[in-house]
């Protein structure tokens, strides 16, 4: 069955939106993390959210896992573009929102 999108952004963000992926795609973007390394990385998600949304972007092809290490697969590196672009919107535009960015790598 295919799903109808009125545009491509929401294809994309059908995919990598939701509360936690943009960050676990963010920390995966300069390379491999193992489990733990991502659970740290992201002090407010829960084990069990963690392990879900993962297994969400695996089934997606977007997250490759190995001995309990995770990466952008091979497909979901072409991403990484968008998530520069996306990071960079954010920095650039952080204070007019009052959100203040903590990068705890």
């Amino acid at each position: 069955m295919k799903t109808h999108f009125s545009c491509p952004v929401e294809v994309t963000l059908s995919i990598i939106s939701g509360k936690w992926k943009p960050g676990i795609l963010w920390q995966l973007h300069d390379g491999p993390c193992h489990f733990s390394d991502l659970e740290r990385s992201l002090p407010r998600i829960t084990h069990k959210v963690l392990t879900s949304q993962l297994r969400q972007l695996e089934r997606d092809g977007i997250v490759s896992r190995v001995d309990g290490t995770y990466a952008l697969s091979v497909f979901g590196q072409t991403l990484r573009t968008a998530l520069d672009e996306l990071a960079g919107w954010g920095k650039r535009n952080s204070a007019r929102y009052g959100a203040i960015v903590e990068d705890i790598s």
